[in-house]
């Protein structure tokens, strides 16, 4: 029979029945076995076939059925191979903070790159906003006209007043979303939120480093109250890009794409060549400089990378 999987620890999976069952499942050795530029055959949100084992008790996964999408990552074990975070889903949160800790304009926009490389649409929410200055609610402006003027949806969150909770709320109704974000920007205690009866384990942001510790080991899917379903994933520091070549980089920014065509050149990767559209754009401010930027330092990462 048909389940999807809600959780993975490495060797078994958590997957739930079209009757709602909740069951443990292993993998058949074929799929260990394959020769697979993934980290991980069967990632949390795939639809597969499971079976009784004749011999024994266990349920194993003997098919996985065909993805409509999936969003991933650079394994940050082998450079060369990449892994699943998770498959089949119609849209990514990305919960970000300007304090306690801090995310970088840098990893945001790598993010949405992903999001964007698998015509996924993309939520920031910024959260913590009762520890902000207001130099931070300054700052919060600048970005969201930022990210707003490319068609983005940015939003301010408080889990400890409840300022903007709701708003986050109503984007999951009916629709299975992918939160992302560091580890100590409140993804599990949003979760806590939302879903009490799970009591996700929480860690505080270290003092030393200003970084956030993981919370959250494997990922998981949950159900919504009323409907829809989230998968919450592990904190993440790095956010390594696969399969994107610098070539087609800036398809994958908005802005971007939508004036590359009336540059000079075909190959133009907007760097130092002459009559180039998206370089001029910048220049006139049509293009945040911050995000150009952003550009630049991904565009390099992928040269590195592929040396």
């Amino acid at each position: 029979m048909q389940a999807v999987v809600y959780k993975s620890t490495g060797s078994w999976y958590v997957v739930k029945t079209e009757e709602n069952d909740f069951l443990l499942a292993r993998i058949k050795g074929k799929f260990k076995n394959q020769q697979l530029s993934s980290t991980n055959p069967i990632a949390v949100g795939d639809t597969v076939t499971i079976e009784k084992e004749p011999a024994e008790e266990a349920w194993m996964i003997s098919k996985i059925e065909p993805r409509v999408n999936y969003i991933n990552r650079q394994s940050p074990h082998n450079k060369h191979k990449h892994h699943i975070i998770a498959s089949n889903l119609q849209q990514v949160l990305l919960f970000a903070t300007l304090v306690e800790p801090q995310t970088s304009l840098g990893f945001i926009d790598r993010f949405l790159v992903t999001a964007e490389a698998y015509h996924l649409p993309a939520i920031i929410a910024f959260n913590k906003t009762d520890r902000w200055q207001e130099k931070h609610f300054a700052q919060y402006e600048h970005i969201k006209i930022i990210y707003e003027s490319i068609g983005y949806t940015v939003l301010k969150m408080s889990l400890e007043n409840g300022e903007g909770v709701k708003a986050i709320e109503d984007i999951l109704y009916n629709k299975t979303t992918l939160l992302s974000g560091h580890s100590g920007v409140g993804k599990s205690t949003f979760i806590n939120h939302i879903l009490p009866e799970n009591h996700l384990k929480t860690l505080e942001v270290s003092e030393k480093t200003g970084k956030g510790q993981h919370s959250t080991t494997f990922a998981e899917m949950f159900d919504l109250p009323l409907s829809g379903t989230i998968i919450d994933t592990p904190g993440i520091r790095e956010l390594g890009l696969v399969d994107i070549s610098a070539n087609e980089l800036s398809g994958y920014f908005p802005e971007m794409r939508r004036i590359k065509k009336d540059c000079k050149y075909n190959d133009c990767e907007h760097y130092n060549e002459p009559d180039c559209s998206v370089k001029d754009a910048v220049n006139e401010g049509l293009i945040s400089e911050e995000r150009y930027v952003s550009y630049l330092n991904i565009k390099d990462s992928i040269a590195e990378k592929n040396y």
